[in-house]
């Protein structure tokens, strides 16, 4: 165990250093947003056990990139950046055409993910539900 969790850590460091890319481009990273969501319609039914958060995971770069909210450390948007270009990545560690595997190690890491930042997650869901956080379409 303790060696999926050092190898899903390294891909998590490797794609969050390419979500530095994406933070401060609004433009970039709603598209990112788009293809993520896109594909995680597309797979909802593998993504069962991640389901819940992948969603608030949109939520949270959705709102953070329309300024809506900020209380939100870099490190821990970076992650989440990097864990959707992970997602939609199609060369990962299992690649995604590797029928009935290729959606695992993106459920791993969404959920790896969720571990590590979990007390800004659920801040941000309680801001969420404060504000009556509209569950609008994400693609807008």
């Amino acid at each position: 165990m303790l060696g999926s969790h050092l190898i899903l850590e390294k891909e998590q460091h490797k794609y969050s250093d390419k979500a530095k890319d994406y933070i401060g481009d609004q433009q970039k990273t709603q598209g990112l947003l788009n293809r993520a969501i896109k594909m995680a319609n597309n797979k909802k039914q593998n993504l069962e056990e991640v389901w819940e958060k992948l969603q608030l995971f949109f939520d949270l770069v959705k709102a953070y990139i329309k300024g809506e909210y900020k209380n939100v450390s870099p490190s821990t948007i970076l992650t989440v950046v990097g864990t959707l270009l992970y997602f939609v990545s199609p060369l990962d560690l299992v690649p995604d055409f590797i029928i009935g595997l290729g959606i695992l190690d993106d459920a791993a890491l969404i959920g790896f993910t969720v571990k590590k930042i979990s007390s800004e997650l659920d801040a941000f869901s309680k801001w969420k539900r404060a504000n009556n956080f509209a569950q609008e379409n994400p693609l807008d």
